[in-house]
């Protein structure tokens, strides 16, 4: 969305409230080239190469969409690892997340807009018309009301606006007849149910068919909702209203939003994460601005863009002065409580605060706009991608990565508000960490683990919804696009929805009268009506000189927070001390607890024991720094346990036709070469050995030598396995799982631990894959016969692959000449050398072996390093905690597991359900070849 600058604002005055809601109290968009020139050194890009990359945007558009609508179309979303569509009860369930399938091709209509966007008329007329001809919405299924709300609807009337603006220009849709409209009026109604609550916050999920309180409806039962799920429908709802005439849906809305306000905190001004929709109780009274609050914030300011209601700007500002007096910790953004918001809740971020850069660019609050965006990109300079959590001191939290677009989003609104070049050198790594790690032959893959670089059968529909849209924007010229969108707002989807709604069939009172509103200081508002000579007054260098001193932030040093008081030269009092910080040999720090009321006793072993007494603090305000302290210090000690477990390894299929694209995740040996100290890794052709189960002497060993076995779980310990192997003059090991149907997607990672003895004697890699992984390499058997694998710690770029391919070949050529040659000498493989290489184990050889063979050791949130001979074999354990990082000094993360579901799982893998191997190779042959192009540019 862009909006002009209101003229005639000075600095620090507080600026008229427009009654149109494009004369804007934010900054807005303003023309890039008008704001601020490129900074001395950074070199603006040329026009040329912006034109590239915004086609080889187009190019990646192109390869995800073309796959779906190939292989999982009419499904609601593409698996892309197994080339066919997620049909909802036909996959293993995900839980909550399978919440946004409803069979109703959701990622077609999620997609409708962006084909628009990215100038593709012919394709988006063409899937409109498959939208009205094959697509559902009175399907018997429980669906979330929140993405339902953003993906479904939204995607509908985003499609609507567009098609009836192309209409408009006499070209194309001449035939269209508002019949996306009429789908979007008809799931509206199918939404309302839900909004059948004495406090008029709606359920958080509803049967399209059933609705909620039908005998039939299987849902209705639930008690509590998050506050985005609440609080992200007015924009969908007032639109539809606008659209339609039909004021119902703007007011049911618009309920829920007035219901959430009124339950703020009203000492904090901040809301909880999940509210109850009964009562309005804060079930989790936690308050920042990620995960389950984030669109709440977003969805406030736009509506008084679209709507012109000043309420929702008051509430807006209200909210905006406490995230930035509580939670913002530049560059970090720290959850709090809402009753004690002086006191951070966790000790790591989430992903999805990654869009509040952008939303302070549009309140036109530049600066820590910078330092936020600024900090996520060295994060994702470490990562390639932005983990779905990670810690106050950058190290990953939560490993996955599905893709999720909020970090391209801040970006094209930083560059547009400053026209700073070093935005499209940010964009540009986003594309080529997108193309060299997360795609595959039939569209994009989610990551599973940033750390090794796996992937996860899943392309969600948000990926093609906001992705592309805002990558392409962000290279695109005004002249490139066919039509102006500074016409219209983004949702939270990325919808396009028009200005000119707001003066449409306005049936609501644009001022809620009944409502109180805190009377805030003028400072909140010194950025309301801004001037681009304010904001940048004569310097080029403004943008850089904000990001300058966070360029080390994540790589040099575990930092803390940069705070105010430091960022004022030192001035005012201190931040209080942080358990992260703490030095029990610094006479100042020990003076500092004895402020807090925290006593420091050395006990005999070594060991320092902290107490606390809040009676014995200075103050109040001290006793209340001296719990968070304490508070920090356990969690701090429970991460250094959960930091001694190894982290997963990565299986990386290597030979053609995949080339390194695809990548499997494994779990980790507490025996044999420790593949984090060999960045190498172990690199060769896979064989399956004989016995299966590798429980007794190979009797196979020419197949098996100088390659890497594959063998069956079950019947004996993981050691003996390796023992056996390594006898036969295997170079690794693969151990599958023969539990049919496990996957990794629905199971926590295991380590496989040793048999009790001294384990040293093991010299080669051992890795254990679950059964959908295993039946991957398994099956490419079958087609191809020669699989060549890289055990490693972290998926290899694959340019890198292509260049060892290359040196092989080459290498080959030279030992077939020399071979020719008297006395030529042979020189030792690679994988000879690979494989010789011995590592001391990690805590392998100190497991007890007591109970069931083939034990496997899970990571442990109460001890560390904890070897489980003595568990059932086949017991699953919590998910791998992060991976230990370099010596320095140590982070606070508050250890969480992820919720698993369990439900029975079916054999995932290519069979006679799933297009043959050849089928999809000759689909693949064209991107295989224009891949290989791409990286011969990119060396």
């Amino acid at each position: 969305m862009a909006l002009s600058a209101a003229p005639g604002c000075r600095a620090g005055e507080r600026g008229p409230r427009w009654r149109r809601p494009w004369k804007l109290l934010a900054l807005g968009l303003l023309s890039a080239s008008s704001v601020l020139a490129a900074a001395p050194g950074a070199g603006a890009m040329s026009r040329e190469e912006k034109r590239r990359l915004g086609n080889q945007v187009l190019e990646m558009f192109d390869h995800a969409y073309s796959n779906y609508m190939e292989h999982a179309y009419p499904a609601d979303e593409l698996m892309p690892l197994t080339c066919r569509g997620r049909v909802r009860g036909q996959e293993p369930s995900r839980g909550d997340v399978d919440d946004a399938l409803g069979k109703f091709s959701l990622t077609l209509i999620d997609t409708l807009d962006t084909l628009v966007v990215l100038n593709k008329t012919k394709e988006f007329e063409e899937a409109v018309k498959k939208v009205i001809k094959d697509v559902n919405l009175d399907n018997d299924i429980v669906v979330s009301v929140f993405e339902t709300n953003i993906r479904v609807l939204g995607g509908l009337l985003g499609g609507h606006s567009v098609a009836i603006m192309l209409k408009e220009k006499g070209e194309y849709m001449q035939w269209y007849n508002g019949e996306l409209l009429h789908m979007a009026k008809e799931l509206g109604y199918k939404l309302l149910p839900a909004f059948n609550t004495t406090s008029g916050l709606p359920y958080p999920r509803v049967n399209l068919k059933f609705g909620v309180r039908h005998p039939e409806a299987r849902t209705g039962t639930e008690t509590d909702t998050c506050t985005a799920c609440a609080g992200t429908l007015i924009l969908e709802f007032a639109a539809l209203s606008r659209f339609t005439g039909t004021s119902i849906f703007e007011e049911y809305a618009r309920k829920a939003l007035d219901f959430i306000w009124e339950k703020r905190q009203r000492s904090s001004n901040l809301v909880g994460v999940t509210i109850n929709i009964h009562t309005g109780d804060w079930v989790r009274k936690d308050s920042g601005v990620g995960a389950g609050i984030d669109s709440y914030y977003e969805y406030l300011l736009k509506a008084y863009v679209l709507l012109g209601d000043d309420s929702f700007l008051e509430r807006f500002n209200t909210h905006y002065d406490a995230i930035m007096r509580y939670i913002s910790q530049p560059p970090l953004l720290l959850d709090v409580h809402i009753h004690k918001p002086m006191l951070n809740a966790r000790t790591w971020m989430d992903s999805l605060l990654a869009f509040f850069p952008g939303l302070q660019v549009l309140k036109g609050d530049i600066r820590p706009a910078i330092e936020t965006h600024e900090m996520l990109y060295q994060v994702i300079k470490k990562h390639n991608f932005l983990p779905e959590a990670f810690t106050t001191d950058f190290r990953v939290h939560w490993a996955q990565h599905p893709l999720r677009p909020e970090f391209a989003e801040s970006t094209y609104f930083l560059y547009k508000a400053t026209g700073d070049p070093y935005y499209l050198e940010v964009g540009k790594t986003l594309i080529e960490n997108l193309n060299k790690y997360a795609r595959v032959p039939c569209g994009f893959a989610a990551m599973k683990d940033v750390r090794t670089g796996s992937h996860e059968d899943r392309m969600d529909s948000f990926f093609l919804a906001e992705m592309f849209k805002y990558l392409y924007l962000l290279f695109a010229d005004k002249e490139d696009m066919i039509f102006d969108i500074e016409d219209y707002i983004f949702t939270t989807e990325a919808h396009l929805l028009p200005l000119w709604l707001s003066t449409t069939n306005q049936t609501i009172s644009k001022k809620n009268t009944s409502t109180e509103y805190t009377e805030l200081d003028d400072s909140n508002f010194d950025w309301t009506c801004p001037n681009t000579q304010i904001l940048f007054p004569n310097d080029p260098m403004f943008a850089q000189s904000i990001r300058e001193p966070l360029k080390n932030v994540v790589d040099k040093s575990c930092p803390r927070g940069i705070s105010r008081a430091e960022e004022s030269l030192g001035s005012g009092p201190k931040p209080p001390l942080r358990a992260r910080d703490f030095m029990a040999s610094n006479p100042e720090h020990l003076e500092i607890l004895k402020k807090m009321g925290v006593s420091l006793i050395h006990l005999k072993d070594g060991r320092v024991q902290l107490v606390q007494h809040a009676v014995q603090a200075a103050s109040s305000l001290d006793a209340e720094d001296g719990l968070r302290f304490m508070q920090e210090m356990i969690e701090l000690s429970s991460q250094q346990q959960k930091e001694q477990q190894l982290p997963p390894r990565a299986v990386q299929i290597v030979s053609h036709p995949f080339f390194g694209r695809v990548v499997l995740t494994a779990g980790p040996a507490q025996f044999g070469m420790d593949l984090s100290k060999h960045k190498a890794g172990t690199r060769g052709f896979v064989a399956t050995i004989k016995p299966y189960n590798g429980c007794s002497e190979i009797t196979n060993p020419e197949a098996v030598k100088e390659k890497i076995a594959l063998m069956q779980r079950g019947q004996c310990m993981f050691a003996e396995k390796a023992r056996n192997i390594q006898k036969a003059g295997a170079i690794g090991g693969i151990v599958i799982d023969d539990n049919e149907g496990s996957s990794s997607d629905t199971a926590p990672l295991f380590q496989m631990a040793g048999d009790g003895k001294n384990t040293d004697d093991i010299t080669i890699p051992m890795l254990f894959l679950f059964n959908k992984e295993g039946n991957i390499i398994l099956d490419a058997i079958r087609e191809y016969e020669a699989v060549e694998v890289l055990l490693s710690d972290k998926a290899k770029d694959r340019a890198t692959i292509f260049k060892d391919l290359e040196m092989e070949n080459m290498d080959q050529k030279s030992s077939e000449s020399d071979a020719h040659k008297p006395n030529s000498e042979e020189a030792p493989s690679d994988s000879q050398d690979a494989g010789a290489v011995g590592e001391e184990p990690e805590g392998g050889g100190e497991s007890s072996a007591v109970g069931d063979p083939d034990p496997l050791s899970a990571a442990s949130t109460a001890s560390a390093s904890v070897s489980m001979a003595e568990e059932d074999p086949h017991t699953s354990g919590p998910a791998e905690a992060s991976a230990p990082e370099p010596a320095c000094t140590p982070g606070d993360s508050q250890p969480q597991e992820q919720n698993t579901q369990t439900e029975a799982t079916s054999k995932a893998h290519w069979d006679s359900k799933v297009q043959p191997m050849e089928s999809i190779l000759a689909d693949w042959n064209e991107d295989i070849e224009a891949f290989e192009m791409m990286e011969k540019d990119e060396l």
